[in-house]
């Protein structure tokens, strides 16, 4: 199934997002595979499609970055 993902963080946050993902990718969990991803320009928000074998799954790729963000997944 697919998924969209969609990580708010506030500006304050914004360097320790990117160098989190320069420094470790998108730490995707196996059986999550990422099909496209878009930064806003405008900044504090990346979209994410990703595909995934259940709700689970696409839940759980969300945690490596909860901790800088806010994540809604659809």
């Amino acid at each position: 199934m697919l998924f969209m993902t969609i990580y708010t963080y506030k500006p304050a946050n914004r360097d320790a997002v990117i160098r989190r993902r320069l420094e470790k990718g998108p730490q995707l969990p196996p059986e999550v595979k990422s099909v496209g991803e878009w930064s806003y320009t405008g900044g504090g928000r990346v979209f994410r499609l990703i595909e995934a074998s259940d709700a689970a799954a696409a839940f759980k790729a969300g945690y490596p970055w909860s901790d800088l963000g806010a994540i809604e997944t659809f």
